[in-house]
C-alpha cells in the first residue's frame, strides 16, 4: 500500500508543476521581471521541477516566512538558473548560478526573506548584483 501512495505521488509530480500560481511583475532597475510566487511550502518544495523552459524574462520568486539560511537545488529542474537571495526589504545578497538536474546546495550569504529563480545569467547580463535592490516584492502573497 505505501509503494502505491509514494508511485501515484510520483506520478503526480509533473502534473502539479503544471498548477497556476500567483503571478506579480518586478523590476531590478529598468529590468521588468514576470514572476510565479512559490509561497506555501508545497508550492516551493515544488519550485520549477519539471518545466523544459523558462521565458525570457519570467522567473519564480519564493516567499519565505521569515528571513532565514536559504538553500536551493536542482532536483528534477532542467532549466539552467541563476539564483538572487534577498533581504527582508528585496536587497540581493548574493546571486549563484545552479546546474540542471544537480543536488548541490546554493545558499543565501546571509539570512533571506526571498529568492528570485531567473533563466541561468540573467542577473549577470544586466549588472544585477548583489547590493541591487529588487523592487515590487510588497505585491507578493504572504508567505504561509
Amino acid at each position: 500500500m505505501r509503494r502505491l501512495a509514494i508511485a501515484a505521488a510520483l506520478a503526480a509530480a509533473p502534473a502539479l508543476a503544471q498548477a497556476p500560481l500567483p503571478r506579480v511583475q518586478l523590476n531590478a532597475g529598468i529590468h521588468v521581471i514576470r514572476a510565479e510566487v512559490a509561497s506555501t511550502f508545497e508550492t516551493r518544495a515544488q519550485g520549477l521541477m519539471f518545466r523544459k523552459t523558462l521565458g525570457a524574462s519570467d522567473g519564480m520568486l519564493f516567499v519565505f516566512p521569515e528571513p532565514q539560511r536559504i538553500c536551493m537545488w536542482m532536483r528534477n529542474t532542467y532549466v539552467p538558473l541563476s539564483v538572487a537571495f534577498m533581504d527582508e526589504q528585496g536587497v540581493i545578497l548574493n546571486v549563484e548560478d545552479m546546474a540542471p538536474l544537480t543536488e548541490a546546495s546554493h545558499c543565501a550569504a546571509g539570512p533571506a526573506k526571498f529568492a528570485l529563480e531567473m533563466n541561468q545569467g540573467w542577473f549577470a547580463a544586466r549588472g544585477v548584483k548583489a547590493g541591487t535592490r529588487i523592487g515590487g516584492l510588497e505585491q507578493a502573497p504572504a508567505a504561509r
